[in-house]
């Protein structure tokens, strides 16, 4: 009897530790994995674009005056040499009393300089006159030497003294008649002075054919010398202008791949045309100072794949700067910095996860480039929490 009862006890307490150390031991921590799978892996820069025509013409008024109503839009469809739109002469500007009375004031002091020089003119012919009729007398009595040569060629300088005094009254007059015409003008009303009866206006023409992007002053209206009409472009030349990083403009090469997305459309292929060899700086949403730089893309379908895309519009570029076919693949998840350098997965094996490190040839915002390290089909942890470790249990969770 005492026998078992030693048996008992000492079974008991045997029980009674295993239940304890299965209380206390470690549980399996439960872990989310995914598995490493062969595919393509892609590398790229990320930022937004706008569209924008390469070769837009801007067609400008070369003078003043008052256009005439544009009945072309937007979108309107113009050939090389087609008539834009109108310039007539601007009309005058209205004229209060004040302006009228000092303009008829000058009208009439114009006319009495008319009549100044008129009558200096007629003062001067009859100069003239009188020289002619004293060199006909100095001449015959020199031809009976009676006077001196030299006398006689006083009174021939003396005729041509008169004749360019005469001249000049003329020309004198002719600066008064216009003097007048002038200040006659000003006192015309606007409805007399818009030019000539007949003149026919200035036509403005297309450079070049394309499309109607942009009219400002559709309406008839006066501008100025150098005010913008119409602006004209081809929507089957169009370009993507992104404005990236100059840390990351290095790495786009041009003629590199480039995709388009996110303009309403699906993804369209383009390539790097141009990376600007100037930077400038831009002040970002948050307030901090940026050095960017342009880079030009075109996209490489035909226009009809993208003929619902106008100027202006805004894109998302990717610029593909590293790409492989047939590589491993890792959810970036799963990649966490060793202590001593290089990168480590967990990989889970029988129930525990295994520090393997990894060497990578590239990782974007999803997956990694794993070169050494994994094997197809092998199962690694994803985002794995603080209580994994190496050789440590873990279960793998239900999705």
């Amino acid at each position: 009897m005492k026998r078992n009862t030693r048996w008992i006890l000492a079974a008991t307490t045997v029980a009674a530790l295993a239940a304890l150390a299965w209380a206390f031991a470690p549980k399996p921590v439960p872990v989310e994995t995914a598995a490493v799978e062969i595919g393509r892996f892609e590398a790229a820069i990320e930022e937004e674009g706008r569209t924008r025509i390469r070769d837009s013409f801007t067609v400008s008024a070369p003078l003043a005056g008052r256009l005439a109503r544009i009945t072309l839009r937007e979108g309107d469809v113009v050939t090389a040499g087609q008539v834009l739109a109108l310039l007539s002469p601007q009309l005058p500007s209205l004229q209060d009393a004040r302006t009228v009375a000092e303009g008829r004031a000058r009208l009439q002091a114009a006319d009495a300089g008319v009549a100044v020089a008129q009558a200096r003119l007629d003062r001067s012919g009859v100069a003239v006159a009188q020289a002619r009729h004293k060199l006909a007398r100095s001449e015959g009595l020199a031809q009976q030497g009676f006077i001196s040569n030299a006398a006689l060629d006083d009174d021939r300088l003396a005729v041509d003294a008169a004749q360019r005094e005469r001249d000049t009254a003329a020309s004198q007059r002719e600066v008064a008649r216009q003097e007048r015409a002038q200040a006659a003008a000003a006192l015309q009303s606007p409805g007399a002075a818009g030019g000539k009866p007949g003149a026919a206006p200035l036509a403005l023409r297309a450079p070049a054919g394309g499309v109607v992007l942009k009219v400002p002053q559709p309406s008839e209206a006066s501008v100025a010398a150098g005010a913008v009409v119409m602006t004209l472009g081809d929507t089957r030349q169009m370009e993507i202008l992104a404005q990236l990083l100059t840390t990351d403009a290095v790495q786009a090469q041009a003629g590199g791949a480039a995709v388009i997305e996110g303009w309403g459309g699906p993804p369209l292929p383009a390539r790097v045309r141009r990376v600007e060899p100037a930077a400038f700086t831009k002040v970002s949403a948050l307030g901090v100072e940026e050095q960017r730089v342009n880079v030009l893309l075109e996209m490489t379908p035909t226009p009809d794949a993208w003929k619902q895309m106008g100027d202006g519009f805004r894109v998302l570029v990717r610029v593909v700067t590293t790409s492989a076919d047939g590589v491993l693949l890792v959810p970036i998840g799963a990649l966490f910095p060793r202590p001593e350098g290089g990168m480590a997965v967990y990989q889970l094996d029988g129930g525990r996860a295994r520090l393997q490190p990894v060497e990578l040839g590239g990782r974007n915002s999803r997956v990694g480039w794993v070169k050494s390290g994994l094997s197809a089909g092998q199962r690694v942890i994803v985002y794995p929490p603080a209580g994994v470790n190496d050789d440590g249990r873990v279960t793998e969770r239900s999705p």
